[in-house]
């Protein structure tokens, strides 16, 4: 699969998260569709194909575990590398996320080279990739 190739789902309800990744993705060739919320991603999932879903956890509607939870039992989506993003970086929810069918977690803040490098990762791997978890690096003062 070539980069070009690749459909991105971006789920965030923050419209600044969602322009970072999607920014981040389409630098590297990837088409990307968003979606503002949970609710809207379960809208699009049915209609369309994604190679990969990077969704948000914490969202107003329909949590991004709640939407791991629906990819990962339907058939189309099943295999689709799923990439958490959120603030939260405790080890019961990073073991939440995983238990219930994530490839990665990544936690905010992280720069664009992290996500795309762990996006790489992903994609390369498949859905069978070892759980891997990114923290940003510490501050450098």
């Amino acid at each position: 699969m070539t980069v070009s190739s690749v459909r991105a789902l971006v789920v965030d309800d923050s419209a600044t998260i969602r322009t970072f990744v999607k920014n981040a993705l389409e630098h590297q060739g990837f088409e990307v569709t968003e979606a503002k919320s949970g609710f809207e991603a379960l809208k699009i999932l049915p209609k369309e194909r994604f190679n990969l879903i990077v969704t948000d956890v914490n969202m107003p509607d329909i949590n991004g575990l709640e939407l791991v939870k629906y990819v990962r039992k339907e058939e189309a989506h099943r295999g689709t590398p799923l990439v958490i993003i959120s603030t939260d970086g405790r080890e019961r929810d990073r073991d939440r996320g995983m238990q219930l069918g994530a490839t990665a977690y990544l936690v905010k803040p992280f720069k664009a080279e992290d996500l795309v490098a762990l996006v790489r990762r992903v994609l390369e791997k498949g859905v069978n990739v070892a759980p891997q978890m990114v923290q940003p690096a510490p501050k450098r003062g």
